[in-house]
């Protein structure tokens, strides 16, 4: 009974950092590409801020991951919302390039470092008390449909609010004025994230209980990163299965950047205005990230279904493409039967994806120890980030059509064919995975 009561508190408290953290993200990405191009940026430049986010993350993925292994999980989450709170105030203030780089960039450091400590303490905490065959894959799907919930109720929000803002006569205005044209609706969700990203502190300091470390030094800790760097850096090498969650992180990357980078705009165009634009792609937003929450919560049923999870993700991905495939179609057409296949390609995308995460950090759990846990994560989330930025800033030099859809929908679908080969059985793997195992 202990042990069940200790098992359901690790969920409830994983589930509600998940949240927490990704709420503000969502509150600030509804309207964060037409909020740069607002301040003056061009769709170049605004890829260049995107870059810088994915940049910065990929360059201190493994460092930081190696950081929460050695110092901790809740310090180094603390310092990930903390570092949050500061990038979204720029966002929200930031009326210059630079100023907005700079907030791009401090979220990208921010993402490294939450990248693998929150997944690795409910992993730890429950293998604690239920052994290292205990069942991993019902949290995981729970983790990621919390995630994707706060992301829809967070781009709802935040593609509201600016909305609602420009709807009293005058407001807009009398905002800039007040503020030295600092503060226009399109920067107020994301003023409010900062403001949450400040609770998500106070919640990983007081909730989240683990284990003791020797006590850290700054000298212990600086040695005992680069070791856990190199680990990380062979993941991909010794085990089959690592490497293709690591090469098909990477699909995911370049898909994200397709949606993220070309989705506000397209949608600011069919409807004329960007405070419209920002909440039509909040409520656009909020129902492909409810579809992902779907898919995250049926990860399990399509493990069963598809009689393990390998041939769950291979699924899963080529549903996320095809939704790609349906959005590439449509992109030169306005027509209604257009725009209703484009929602589809648009939930469709969510659904496949969310269904990915739990099924393949499933595997990816199961070939490493904790001892290397969020070094693991984080050498998946590098993957992702580094295919994101250079993506993005290839598809910020395409012509507008159906050519950048194409690119991230075919990443997707060749991402599933790497899962068709049948995979190497646990027992081949286990003696080079061994090292990966121990710690």
């Amino acid at each position: 009974m202990k042990e069940a009561t200790e098992l359901g508190s690790a969920r409830r408290r994983y589930v509600v950092v998940s949240a927490l953290f990704w709420l503000p993200i969502g509150l600030a990405m509804a309207p964060g590409v037409l909020l740069f191009t607002e301040r003056g940026l061009s769709l170049t430049a605004v890829a260049a801020c995107f870059a810088a986010h994915s940049l910065t993350a990929a360059a201190l993925e493994l460092p930081t991951g190696g950081l929460s292994d050695v110092l901790g999980r809740r310090p180094v989450l603390a310092a990930a919302g903390t570092l949050n709170a500061v990038a979204f105030g720029l966002l929200g203030l930031g009326s210059t390039q630079a100023l907005l780089v700079l907030g791009m960039g401090l979220m990208g450091a921010g993402r490294a470092l939450s990248s693998g400590p929150a997944e690795a303490w409910y992993v730890d905490t429950v293998q604690a008390h239920a052994g290292p065959d205990a069942e991993l894959r019902t949290g995981l799907a729970r983790g990621g449909t919390a995630t994707s919930a706060a992301l829809a109720v967070g781009t709802l929000g935040g593609g509201a609010v600016p909305w609602l803002l420009g709807l009293v006569p005058g407001l807009d205005d009398r905002l800039r004025a007040a503020t030295g044209h600092l503060v226009l609706p399109l920067s107020v969700p994301a003023l409010l994230a900062a403001a949450v990203s400040i609770v998500f502190v106070l919640y990983v300091l007081s909730a989240l209980r683990e284990a003791p470390r020797e006590r850290a030094t700054l000298r212990g800790v600086l040695g005992g990163v680069p070791p856990t760097i190199g680990d990380g850096l062979r993941l991909g090498a010794v085990d089959a299965t690592v490497r293709r969650v690591l090469l098909t992180a990477g699909a995911a990357g370049v898909a994200f950047a397709v949606v993220e980078l070309l989705s506000p705009g397209r949608t600011a165009r069919l409807v004329g205005s960007p405070e419209t634009g920002a909440a039509v792609f909040g409520a656009l937003s909020c129902a492909g990230f409810a579809m992902a929450g779907l898919g995250s919560a049926l990860a399990p049923l399509a493990a069963r279904l598809a009689c393990g999870g390998e041939r769950a993700v291979m699924a899963a991905l080529g549903v996320s493409g095809g939704g790609l495939m349906l959005l590439a179609v449509t992109a030169t057409s306005a027509g209604p039967l257009a725009q209703v296949l484009a929602v589809g390609g648009f939930v469709l995308f969510h659904l496949g994806i969310g269904a990915v995460g739990p099924n393949e950090n499933d595997l990816l759990h199961r070939r490493v120890g904790s001892g290397r846990r969020a070094t693991a994560l984080s050498v998946q989330s590098l993957a992702l980030q580094l295919a994101a930025a250079t993506g993005g800033l290839a598809i910020s030099g395409l012509p507008t059509g159906p050519l950048p859809w194409l690119g991230g929908g075919t990443a997707l679908l060749v991402g599933a064919l790497l899962w068709a080969r049948r995979p190497e059985s646990r027992s081949a793997a286990a003696p080079r995975a061994a090292s990966l195992t121990e710690g």
